[in-house]
């Protein structure tokens, strides 16, 4: 079945395109696809609506000989389900914010270098980061390794690889820095003051403070946290398997029985026993009532995922070794654990009589 579909696009100069992208879809597979860039949204409406009509009274013709645009090849990912289960919410997003740029109209048997560095220079002009853009270079080499591995597709990655020298040396992409904030136990307090206060205004009742006291003490991600169920509770062992743990090398089942320290367990145990999840909510709400509250005490730079890397260091400062925080982090490679460790101990070597 033939659709089009309108998407908007705003420059950096504050003039907006328009695209129509037409689609041809049967059961979920993209079978063909065709798009034109306007400047007002009328006449790509009007454009999408003729182009439905001729296909589904003339058909359409694809010349196999003819590889895709990125675009195309974006959208032949997205509506493969074997794929879209794997992709995650951010790279998701990355991917269609891909579909939107000029980039997309390339094919990718014609991709250069250039193409990749223009790109990127698009991006920085309109405001982004290099550690952002960085990411946008990724995915643009991953969506080129899924045409060949997916779609059978003859392309190479080379253009992306030959552009990362001039990408570095011009300062488009960086690697993300490492964040060292820790909440203060002022800010700790006032979080926990407006988190309970919004506890109680709102009427889905999330409880935010033991939320926040549990991310802390457990070292979860606030996805982990709002999987956790019932039926992996060990109560002999007061721990609880964490199930699909992120790791870079193991997307899918990768779990672990964390243990709760510190009175995480008693935390998990006051929960009421209503539904399957300990904690039954949603995690972007988590997440937004955390930053809605932070945003209206004033409180600078610090994000939720922070908290775990405040649990991280109390324990640490609580005198267990790096082996044993990995346990309850779930870290595979220390390395990150050590940084933490040597950032909150950097005289320790003075201590030692040498």
């Amino acid at each position: 079945m033939a659709s089009y579909s309108i998407q908007k696009r705003d420059k950096a100069d504050g003039t907006s395109k328009y695209r129509c992208l037409i689609r041809v879809k049967k059961k979920g597979i993209v079978l063909y696809t065709e798009q034109r860039t306007f400047t007002k949204r009328l006449p790509a409406e009007a454009w999408g609506k003729e182009r439905i009509v001729e296909i589904e009274k003339d058909g359409f013709e694809q010349d196999e000989t003819v590889l895709p645009t990125l675009g195309e090849i974006i959208d032949k990912t997205l509506a493969d389900q074997n794929i879209d289960s794997t992709i995650g919410r951010s790279k998701r997003f990355c991917i269609r914010l891909l579909g939107d740029c000029d980039i997309a109209k390339v094919r990718i048997d014609k991709l250069k270098p250039q193409d990749v560095i223009e790109h990127c220079q698009s991006r920085k002009e309109s405001g982004t980061g290099p550690a952002t853009i960085n990411i946008d270079v990724s995915v643009i080499r991953w969506l080129l390794k899924i045409a060949k591995s997916n779609f059978s597709y003859e392309v190479s990655q080379r253009a992306v690889i030959d552009a990362y020298d001039a990408l570095y040396n011009q300062n488009l992409i960086a690697k993300s820095a490492r964040r060292s904030r820790r909440p203060t136990a002022v800010e700790i307090e006032k979080l926990k003051v407006g988190l309970q206060e919004r506890s109680s205004q709102r009427m889905a009742h999330i409880p935010y403070v033991d939320l926040l006291d549990f991310s802390i003490l457990s070292c979860m991600r606030v996805g982990e946290v709002c999987r956790i169920r019932w039926d992996d509770v060990d109560e002999a062992q007061k721990a609880v398997i964490v199930r699909d743990r992120k790791d870079p090398r193991k997307k899918a089942g990768n779990h672990m029985l964390v243990p709760l320290l510190g009175g995480a367990w008693e935390i998990l145990q006051k929960q009421p026993r209503n539904d399957a999840r300990i904690f039954p909510f949603n995690e972007r709400s988590v997440a937004a009532g955390f930053q809605r509250v932070r945003n209206e005490l004033g409180i600078d730079d610090l994000r939720y995922h922070d908290l775990r890397r405040e649990g991280a260091s109390r324990l640490f400062e609580k005198g267990y070794s790096i082996d044993e925080v990995a346990q309850v982090t779930g870290h595979r490679n220390i390395n990150t654990l050590w940084q933490v460790y040597t950032e909150l101990f950097p005289k320790r070597l003075h201590d030692k009589d040498i």
